[in-house]
């Protein structure tokens, strides 16, 4: 199956020409499968936001190709804006962005321009809010009425209500309460499974990444560093370490364990998997 999105030797270069000239992302390639959750981690100046708007045309490259579907998204630059329906992008905080007199006009704005009107528009408003936990007599409020975490779910559902192939989400997360932040990846959670949307999710946080994604890329120093499963790149918890950047609590845990003598498997990354190790270890043998 050809993936959905495909990175192609991209670079983009700031300050071309000037003394502040700097790649932040550098011959970086790698591709998307269709259906896909996949999480994107990295320190801070690693390339991540530069990235992730090149993948509905905020940025255009310096050189290399972005394709969605098999198709350079850069072909015809009059097309942009038709890219931009199809890959949904939800900045960090996205609350900041809400301006309408109403939760159903925040809504339903997106769609709206893309020429849906009437039933349609009304039911691509009210099926995004209800995948995202807003019911439907929060929709007449405005929208500076609601919690934190309320605000980030109108800003997710207003992307969601374009229907969007590729859905990339900038630290989901930031700034949210434990509850608020395991209500929202929940949501997220929700879309992926019932519509088969194609996830990118930037995250700080290595258990979130762990604990919801197929596949996560480690991106440093502008390039990519590795990919693999969850399991396959906290198994390199060493690398990432060097690498300046974290893993989760519970393989730090497993690491600390077996360092301790305990014949634990280091990669492990949630709860479940060292329990399992434990109990293993426990009964004198090895966890399956």
């Amino acid at each position: 199956m050809e993936p959905i999105l495909e990175v192609k030797h991209l670079t983009h270069t700031y300050g071309v020409g000037t003394p502040f000239e700097r790649s932040a992302v550098e011959d970086m390639s790698f591709e998307v499968e269709r259906g896909e959750f996949l999480g994107i981690i990295g320190h801070t100046g690693s390339g991540k936001s530069t990235l992730i708007q090149h993948l509905n045309g905020l940025l255009k490259p310096t050189s290399g190709q972005i394709l969605l579907n098999g198709r350079d998204i850069w072909e015809d630059p009059k097309k942009i804006r038709s890219v931009r329906f199809q890959v949904g992008l939800v900045f960090q905080y996205p609350e900041y962005q809400l301006f309408e007199e109403t939760v159903y006009k925040d809504i339903a704005f997106g769609p709206a321009n893309m020429g849906k009107t009437g039933d349609e528009l009304d039911r691509c408003v009210r099926e995004a809010a209800k995948l995202v936990g807003i019911r439907d007599d929060q929709l007449d409020k405005s929208p500076f009425e609601l919690s934190g975490g309320q605000k980030r779910r109108v800003a997710l559902a207003g992307v969601i209500a374009m229907e969007p192939t590729v859905l990339i989400l900038d630290e989901p997360s930031a700034g949210l309460d434990p509850a608020g932040r395991e209500n929202l990846l929940a949501n997220i959670r929700d879309i992926h499974r019932n519509r088969g949307t194609t996830i990118l999710m930037v995250s700080h946080s290595m258990d979130e990444v762990a604990q919801n994604v197929d596949r996560i890329l480690v991106l440093k120093s502008a390039h990519v560093l590795m990919s693999g499963t969850p399991k396959e790149v906290f198994a390199r918890a060493d690398e990432l370490l060097s690498a300046g950047l974290d893993v989760p609590q519970v393989t730090r845990v497993a690491m600390r364990l077996r360092q301790q003598g305990l014949p634990i498997d280091p990669a492990v990354y949630t709860v479940q998997d060292l329990e399992k190790e434990l109990l293993a270890v426990r009964k004198g043998g090895a966890a399956c």
